[in-house]
């Protein structure tokens, strides 16, 4: 197969330019957690997905390039690459011990973009993981609920719950689960998903660094970028109250508030849109370098 030979100035200026792109997302989660403090929103990204600050910044060319330069021997120290003749590449063998999840992943993204998006849900999921709680445990307990236990639990017993992601509902409280419209489980995902939903589009993150060394890191970082507003939005939307962190609510529990969530949801869904499909083709491609590198090894064969 061919590879696309990076000169090490110019990987290295991409590499840089990476690393100042998510250094302000990343250092005040770190001084945050070097201090015991956490932040509702800021902090999701790093606490609720299992990619690591360190991770993030690294930066990755993706499969089918070539590091050359003295500077592209650090690669080897991390999993997933291998030296070539002209430098270091990202090494197709492991990427084939991912097959499974490259092919879930492409399955995923192409039954959410095949569907047309939902968009009357209103961000109840955070309503419902707290419908009949005691107030001393819910999830985030810092922040005071604006409408009180009560009026939390009669905003969710007014709307239907309508959630369609497993990973949201699964953190709904016991008597909010039969309020759903769907009992959801973990293998409904593929069937269940569909892009309207804010978690759904937040997850293109998870999806990209799942194939992470082998997804180009400015595909990662965009959909890192998507998934910090949209958690904003999120908890905007929430039954707490986030003033003191300078958040306005967006009052879901009023016409007006709906429509205003429907309006970034909308927005959010577009421009998800346009990265789901970046993604697919991501897979696309890695797909297709594993069929050539395996047709290669035919050929070479006696």
């Amino acid at each position: 197969m061919r590879y696309d030979v990076l000169d090490e100035s110019a990987w290295q200026a991409r590499a840089a330019a990476h690393r100042a792109r998510v250094e302000p997302w990343i250092r005040p989660h770190l001084e945050r957690r070097q201090r015991g403090r956490t932040h509702p929103v800021e902090d999701f990204c790093f606490t609720y997905y299992s990619y690591s600050p360190s991770r993030l910044r690294r930066w990755h060319p993706g499969a089918g390039s070539i590091l050359t330069g003295e500077g592209a021997r650090a690669y080897l120290e991390y999993a997933g690459y291998r030296r070539e003749a002209d430098g270091v590449t990202a090494d197709l063998g492991r990427l084939a011990e991912r097959l499974p999840t490259l092919r879930f992943v492409r399955e995923l993204l192409t039954a959410i973009a095949s569907r047309p998006a939902r968009l009357g849900c209103f961000g109840l999921h955070e309503w419902a993981m707290v419908y009949r709680q005691p107030a001393e445990r819910v999830r985030h307990v810092a922040y005071p609920l604006r409408l009180g236990s009560a009026g939390t639990d009669a905003v969710v017993e007014a709307h239907p719950l309508r959630c369609t992601h497993f990973d949201a509902y699964r953190f709904f409280t016991s008597p909010a689960r039969p309020r759903n419209a769907t009992r959801l489980t973990r293998t409904d995902q593929t069937a269940a998903e569909q892009p309207g939903c804010l978690h759904a589009n937040m997850d293109l993150y998870r999806w990209a660094y799942k194939l992470a060394p082998f997804t180009p890191s400015e595909l990662v970082a965009d959909c890192f970028a998507l998934a910090r507003e949209i958690r904003a939005v999120d908890m905007r939307a929430s039954p707490y109250d986030l003033g003191s962190l300078g958040y306005a609510p967006i009052r879901i529990e009023t016409a007006a508030g709906r429509a205003e969530y429907v309006r970034a949801q909308r927005d959010f869904a577009d421009r998800a849109a346009a990265l789901r499909d970046r993604l697919r083709a991501e897979c696309d491609r890695l797909l297709g370098l594993l069929d050539a590198t395996v047709q290669s090894r035919q050929r070479r064969s006696p």
